[in-house]
């Protein structure tokens, strides 16, 4: 059940927990809704929205939970799991700020104790298209982290953001094939005044590639403005507003990304680089 919009936030320092049993006992100091807000760190505003609507979802007297987790097992060799941002400090600082109830940071070794995990969650199909091509093995990690993590935080609401809208729509297809007693709600994604989705990795841009990097909004935008023309014509008028940038894909799908667009709600995807760091984002489309 939806609770009331806060008039007014006291600024809190929430509970920091380490261990399964840390978390269990600040979890069994509230009876009320939860919601849960998954984070690998380096918070930014994207980050902020989701803890604000976890409160409108669980309430003023619910718990919000923010997870502070870099999932080893979504990092494929040679990506950037050694260098993704941690600032745990600013982390905990923006958590009291929005009134986050719990943070849940676990090491490792806490979360995988028994190692590398023997038994993960398939995907599917749809784990090996978009992303899941350029990135091999990458959504089975993210959707047993998730699993792990909703299973563990046991909440009543679970908010992702829509900039990783592949990711979305797997966790929900997850959820619904597993028969999972959680709720995924998707966030609209925060964006810079330029257009650029908020990203923590949008700090390893150089000035150069940064003003590049809004070309993917800029083509998204177009193709979403020219819906009235169809499919072929949403695609074209995205690439044309690719410069600047190396394109990894660019595809209009059904809502659900299980098929091509027909009529109605479908989405539009890019992934592309602007130097070594590789951007994504998406746009709702609605197609005549």
């Amino acid at each position: 059940m939806r609770g009331p919009t806060r008039q007014s936030v006291i600024v809190t320092d929430p509970i920091v927990a380490r261990t399964r049993d840390d978390l269990a006992e600040a979890l069994s100091r509230g009876e009320n809704e939860s919601a849960v807000v998954m984070t690998m760190g380096a918070l930014h505003e994207g980050h902020r929205a989701l803890m604000r609507a976890a409160r409108e979802e669980a309430g003023d007297a619910g718990t919000v939970i923010v997870t502070i987790f870099v999932n080893p097992l979504q990092f494929g060799p040679g990506e950037d799991f050694d260098r993704y941002p941690r600032a745990f400090d600013a982390d905990l600082a923006a958590c009291a700020d929005e009134g986050v109830d719990i943070v849940f940071a676990p090491a490792t070794e806490e979360l995988y104790p028994y190692g590398t995990p023997q038994v993960t969650v398939a995907p599917g199909p749809l784990g090996e298209q978009l992303e899941g091509a350029v990135r091999p093995g990458h959504f089975a990690g993210v959707l047993t982290v998730v699993a792990k993590l909703l299973n563990l935080t046991v909440p009543s609401y679970a908010l992702f953001g829509e900039k990783d809208y592949q990711q979305l729509v797997l966790i929900r297809r997850m959820v619904a094939d597993l028969e999972l007693p959680y709720e995924i709600v998707g966030v609209p994604t925060v964006r810079e005044a330029d257009g650029l989705a908020l990203s923590s990795r949008n700090r390893y841009l150089s000035d150069a590639e940064r003003a590049a990097a809004p070309a993917l909004a800029r083509a998204l935008r177009a193709g979403a403005d020219a819906a009235a023309g169809g499919p072929d014509a949403v695609v074209a008028a995205a690439r044309a507003e690719l410069a600047g940038v190396d394109v990894d894909y660019l595809e209009l799908r059904a809502a659900d990304l299980a098929s091509g667009p027909g009529s109605g709600p479908a989405r539009l995807l890019v992934a592309a680089r602007a130097g070594t760091t590789r951007l994504i984002d998406n746009i709702g489309v609605d197609l005549p």
